[in-house]
């Protein structure tokens, strides 16, 4: 078969659809990536993979949007594809109208997270609503990576046979590396008795930075917090620097910025526990890699993060947008080097259990009948 697997961003393209591609591909298929351009696509294009560039864009501004609808309707007709795959909420929704109106016989959706489950104004979150019902209609195969987005999908009259499939990482990648460990430890000046917490995300405000930033000034001198990312062009929101200013005139040493990372398997190998205080999530990949990774794992207690850590058991799940809980969670892993052995052993087995890449790719396309 012919595949286009589409995406909004070329972050998104590389770090969340790359491995679904790879084993269509690995299944005798021709899969087309689709998305908006950017350094990013470097690896996807190495890998002998296929990439078309329309003009996507990650607003509700209709002039762009229309742009973008009309830019794949035309690239549908001329590939004639077998299976549109879409991700994402407005890329979702754009490429399966799109699909539809170039007459693609199959259509599938992933959803990484509803709109309407994310803090915000009323209009945009019965807009999102309204928006995920219209591309339910046109949907074959309804996919979500969390549970209980697959019940809100039903429950809500998206899709009626939304099936989740989680989301998974490499355990070959994403592994204890004693090596790593020592190599960059000493490369950050991380001291013998430091308790590294490393959070891995883009920095956006409702990843949870600012809270994050504050909880850290209440915790022991032994805390060190390793923060890797970055803010993408396309994102929008606070600007949180002036957060990060203030934290490293209190925090000193115990704040140390990496920026974007290509060696992130190498970093949480290098870390004693990892942090993620989202606002809201679909199912983070990065959890599933520190935890594969044998860390104890920080989160709150929303929508994803709570299908993965077992609180009290592979870590902490703690109320979001709260600074105090998430400092006594982090404090507690701190002050315990057993405690935290326990716990991310206990999460690695969980996620070789349930967040294996291979595992979920397979089911994955299992599920689109390939």
């Amino acid at each position: 078969m012919k595949i286009c697997q589409i995406a909004n961003v070329d972050f998104a393209m590389r770090h969340f659809l790359l491995p679904l591609m790879r084993g269509a591909r690995a299944r005798g298929h021709e899969v087309v990536g689709v998305c908006a351009d950017g350094a990013l696509l470097d690896v996807p294009r190495a890998e002998g993979f296929r990439i078309e560039t329309p003009p996507m864009a990650r607003s509700l501004n209709p002039v762009a949007q229309a742009r973008a609808f009309a830019a794949l309707v035309a690239l549908f007709r001329r590939e004639r594809f077998d299976l549109v795959h879409a991700h994402f909420p407005i890329s979702g929704l754009l490429g399966r109208l799109a699909a539809r109106a170039a007459g693609v016989p199959r259509i599938a959706y992933t959803c990484h997270g509803f709109l309407f489950n994310q803090p915000g104004p009323w209009w945009r979150r019965t807009l999102s609503l309204h928006m995920e019902r219209l591309g339910g209609r046109v949907t074959d195969t309804f996919l979500t990576v969390s549970e209980e987005e697959a019940e809100d999908a039903k429950r809500l009259r998206i899709h009626p046979r939304a099936t989740p499939v989680l989301n998974g990482r490499d355990p070959a990648l994403f592994h204890p590396d004693p090596a790593a460990r020592a190599a960059l430890r000493a490369e950050f000046g991380a001291g013998e008795g430091d308790c590294v917490i490393a959070a891995v995300s883009r920095l956006v405000r409702h990843k949870g930075h600012p809270e994050l930033l504050r909880a850290m000034e209440d915790t022991p001198e032994n805390a060190v917090l390793w923060v890797v990312g970055e803010r993408l062009p396309s994102d929008h929101g606070e600007d949180l620097e002036p957060y990060f200013a203030r934290a490293a005139e209190r925090l000193g040493r115990r704040i140390v910025r990496l920026g974007y990372r290509h060696d992130v398997a190498r970093i949480l190998a290098a870390a004693d526990a990892y942090c993620l205080p989202s606002h809201f999530e679909g199912l983070p990949m990065s959890v599933i890699e520190a935890m594969l990774t044998g860390l104890p794992v920080v989160a709150t207690d929303i929508r994803g993060p709570r299908e993965q850590v077992v609180d009290g058991q592979t870590g902490y799940l703690v109320p979001p947008m709260e600074a105090a809980p998430l400092a006594r969670a982090i404090t507690r892993l701190a002050e315990d080097a057993a405690l935290r052995a326990r716990m991310g052993e206990a999460g690695r087995l969980r996620a070789l259990d349930r967040f294996d890449e291979g595992k979920v790719v397979g089911r994955t396309l299992d599920l689109l009948g390939l």
